[in-house]
């Protein structure tokens, strides 16, 4: 599991678009035969996805592709144009039971164990979207193969008859149910598209917020909002500083038998070393120490 993922969509079926994406150092680059290729455009996607799985260098860009989900008729033609060029990871929309899952973790099984990959080395992401999605996420989420859970909100508000609204407080019973479940089986939770691309401060604001929710990252649609997304989900140096003070005074603290202390003011315990730990498990895992 990747510490951070800006996860920018392109549609399947537009070369130019795709070939742009992997000059972004974007961290997941996700092709899309779901809702960025028309119907009458299937079939150009899976073909343009395979050609670029097959001869583009994505560099440190996870490279993944969007099926159509399961039930609606193309998603095996989807996973059989796609596996033999190996992805990083197979992104499945509109999860709503167990066995979503298990159908694509088979036929990945089955061509990781064709070609002589490692097993389980092509990951799966879902999308989670509907108010079947969410009431089933419990038994979703103890997928083995799951490597993330990506929440779709306007399906989702859609799903329930909410109006999505700028602050998406209709979407925050979902949004942490989604941080939740995936916290307790160590899996990536990623949030909502910020819709107006154009709206960079709005973005700032809503992958703030994000984060402190407990995202790991969160959808883009467009090149602009690769920098703020990713600046929102990586610690930075005040986070760091403070964390390292947290680690260093802890363990000074534990040496002289004392459980509990203070620091600025603050009570520190096990749960807030914990959030430390993590916090520069994260700055590490981007580059910042």
């Amino acid at each position: 599991m990747r510490s951070r993922r800006a996860l920018l969509y392109m549609p399947g079926d537009n070369w130019k678009m795709i070939t742009k994406s992997i000059t972004l150092g974007v961290d997941s680059i996700c092709m899309d035969m779901e809702d960025g290729a028309a119907v009458n455009k299937k079939a150009e996607a899976r073909a343009t996805i395979a050609k670029a799985l097959r001869e583009l260098d994505f560099g440190t860009s996870e490279k993944l592709a969007r099926i159509n989900s399961v039930g609606s008729g193309w998603e095996r033609e989807d996973i059989d144009a796609v596996l033999p060029y190996r992805p990083d990871g197979i992104v499945i929309p509109k999860v709503e039971s167990y066995e979503h899952v298990e159908w694509a973790g088979k036929i990945i099984e089955s061509a990781e164990l064709k070609y002589g990959w490692q097993v389980n080395s092509i990951r799966i992401l879902i999308g989670i979207e509907t108010a079947r999605g969410i009431l089933n996420l419990k038994e979703i989420i103890s997928h083995p193969r799951l490597d993330a859970v990506i929440f779709g909100g306007e399906d989702f508000a859609a799903s329930i008859g909410a109006t999505r609204t700028k602050d998406a407080m209709e979407l925050l019973y979902a949004r942490q149910a989604v941080i939740i479940a995936c916290a307790a089986h160590d899996i990536q939770p990623l949030d909502i598209v910020t819709i107006d691309y154009k709206d960079i401060e709005a973005l700032r604001a809503e992958s703030e917020f994000g984060a402190r929710l407990g995202f790991l990252g969160k959808q883009i649609i467009h090149p602009a909002q690769v920098e703020p997304v990713q600046t929102a989900f990586t610690p930075g140096a005040d986070a760091i500083a403070y964390a390292r003070r947290i680690v260093e005074t802890f363990e000074a603290s534990q040496k002289e038998g004392r459980g509990a202390y203070s620091l600025d003011g603050k009570m520190i315990d096990m749960p807030l070393l914990r959030n430390a730990q993590k916090v520069l498990a994260r700055a590490k895992a981007a580059g910042k120490i």
